[in-house]
Order: structure tokens, then C-alpha cells, then sequence
């Protein structure tokens, strides 16, 4: 089975500093391990706009009928 000298490299990488591994985890919990509350969590809907603003200021035409 075929591998890249870049996999073989961090193979070796790897088992001569385990260290890197736990680094890997960490970092990986700082960005990606998080609930949904904590990676986007939801903005006030206090600046919604309100149903009932422009409604009324629209007349459809009339219908020419003769």
C-alpha cells in the first residue's frame, strides 16, 4: 500500500513527540469541540423588525370596469 513521504514523516514525527498529540487535542478543543449554544449563540431578537409597519401604505389599482 502506497504512503507519502508526508504521512511517513508524521508517523515518525509523532512517536518521537507524543507531546504533539495532546497539543493536537487541545487545540482542536478550542475550536471544534463546543456545544451549538457556545460556537454561535443566538443574538438578541430585540432589533426584529415588527409585522404591521408598511402594510397599509400600498393600494393595489383598481380595475377598470365599464
Amino acid at each position: 500500500m502506497y504512503e507519502s513521504e508526508l504521512t511517513k514523516f508524521m508517523r515518525e514525527y509523532l512517536k518521537k513527540h507524543p507531546e504533539e498529540v495532546e497539543s493536537q487535542r487541545l487545540g482542536r478543543a478550542i475550536w471544534w469541540d463546543k456545544t451549538p449554544a457556545e460556537r454561535a449563540p443566538l443574538p438578541p431578537m430585540g432589533h426584529s423588525p415588527k409585522a404591521g409597519g408598511n402594510e397599509g401604505t400600498f393600494v393595489a389599482p383598481e380595475d377598470d370596469k365599464e
